[in-house]
């Protein structure tokens, strides 16, 4: 009988069973098939011993805050510096303006913060165009720089920027910001993965920053950004920058009141297929044509570019309306014309500049080959009026504009020249210059074509 009992719980304790422990019968119940039902594994048969388990950690909701999320993925906050503090005083003494200056950034910075995020990037990066621009995509420097990022034209052009009489994507949000974490990441690889050396770079120019690392290193002096000899305006840059970011960690501390910004799209690319009016396009989507323009600045005139890029930025909540009627538009009523007679002794050229809109914009309306036009016959004109894009930047074509620019140490005619996209040859002329000789502090006069 003892031998029966014991070989009873012999066979209890290898099937893992304990007749005190309901936890290991259910264990037992459940590798033991019964009456032909499938095998069904508990939580228990993981844990046989019964030991008590942690529970599952909640997941923790999204943040719901822009600026706390982007405080989140700060990589830069460490860094401590007299200049970083006194510019942060600098900013305390602008009062309410600072509020009112990140209040303009929040059509656009979600979609950046997203894109140096993806990219892996400190997060300050996302606040460089409140420094540049005051995250105003129409803001240009007197130095021909523009767009959130402040662009120079030849840079912009390096990095992929159309810039011409329809169009100018340095002001475009998207496809300058791609174009500036670009030029950042480049800046970033090339410094050897120092980002103060990067963002100083990204002000003064590789060059500069390149030349003051050499120039320590023959000195046998320390090379990090604080130790350079930069120009005084990329000295202030990158702690103005740094300065953002830490009032923004903790704007209580520095009486700074966010202007609130939820973690949401604010637009979405819509693809348009081809040339659209802007008031044509601003009224299908349900918007005020300048409310359009806001988000697609890039645009010089009434019209997106003929030959692309053939996008819109719209509105998140918009952007499906507007895609079904655009569906639905007959493709005659995607521009608005108007008829011209053409008079005796008329030229594409007088009547281009009579209507604000270029020769080649009136060929491609008018499907011409050349520039021959005979006397009454009739030219489709693209309707103008009402409905220019910026209208700051909208002069006729040709019309110049005239930069003061202060020569800096290290610069010669050849950087100023490239830099603006102009000739040598030129800034003589404009400036009265009998040599190629510059000397630091003197002002040029430089003219720029809209």
């Amino acid at each position: 009988m003892l031998f029966r009992t014991l070989s009873f719980l012999l066979m209890l304790v290898l099937l893992g069973g304990c007749v005190s422990n309901p936890s290991k019968d259910k264990a037992a119940e459940a590798i033991i098939p019964q009456d032909d039902l499938p095998v069904v594994l508990t939580d228990d048969y993981f844990n046989p011993l019964g030991l008590p388990r942690p529970e599952l950690q909640p997941q923790m909701p999204e943040e719901t805050d822009l600026w706390k999320l982007l405080t989140q993925d700060y990589r830069l906050r460490q860094i401590q510096h007299p200049s970083i503090d006194r510019e942060v005083k600098l900013f305390q003494a602008r009062g309410d303006s600072l509020t009112r200056q990140l209040r303009k950034g929040e059509p656009y910075l979600y979609y950046i913060l997203q894109e140096v995020k993806r990219r892996g990037m400190p997060a300050e990066i996302a606040l460089l165009p409140g420094v540049e621009s005051g995250f105003r995509p129409t803001a240009y420097s007197r130095h021909g720089a523009a767009g959130l990022w402040q662009f120079m034209p030849a840079t912009g052009r390096y990095f992929g920027l159309k810039q011409d009489w329809w169009y100018d994507a340095r002001r475009d949000p998207v496809a300058s910001t791609n174009a500036a974490l670009n030029y950042l990441q480049k800046l970033n690889k090339r410094f050897d993965g120092d980002w103060l050396l990067a963002i100083a770079a990204y002000n003064a120019g590789g060059g500069t920053v390149a030349r003051a690392i050499r120039k320590n290193l023959e000195k046998e002096q320390p090379v990090d950004f604080w130790s350079l000899d930069l120009p005084s305006e990329t000295r202030e840059y990158v702690p103005r920058l740094l300065a953002l970011a830490r009032i923004i960690d903790d704007p209580d501390r520095y009486g700074l009141d966010l202007p609130p910004i939820d973690n949401d799209p604010r637009f979405v690319k819509v693809e348009i297929g081809e040339q659209i009016d802007l008031k044509v396009a601003a009224k299908l989507a349900g918007m005020k044509p300048e409310e359009l323009l806001q988000l697609n600045a890039g645009f010089n005139r009434w019209a997106t570019h003929p030959e692309g890029p053939h996008y819109l930025l719209l509105p998140a909540d918009k952007a499906s309306t507007f895609s079904q009627k655009l569906a639905a538009l007959p493709e005659d009523q995607r521009m608005r014309w108007s008829r011209y007679r053409i008079r005796p002794g008329d030229n594409l050229g007088r009547i281009a500049k009579k209507h604000g809109v270029t020769v080649k914009a009136l060929m491609q309306a008018n499907h011409l080959k050349n520039h021959r036009i005979r006397a009454g016959a009739h030219l489709l004109i693209p309707l103008s009026t009402g409905t220019t894009a910026i209208a700051a930047f909208n002069a006729i074509p040709g019309a110049q504009r005239k930069l003061r620019y202060r020569v800096r140490k290290g610069d010669s005619l050849y950087a100023i020249a490239r830099q603006f996209g102009v000739k040598i040859a030129d800034l003589k002329k404009w400036n009265r210059l009998a040599s190629d000789r510059l000397r630091p502090g003197q002002k040029l006069t430089v003219v720029r074509t809209m």
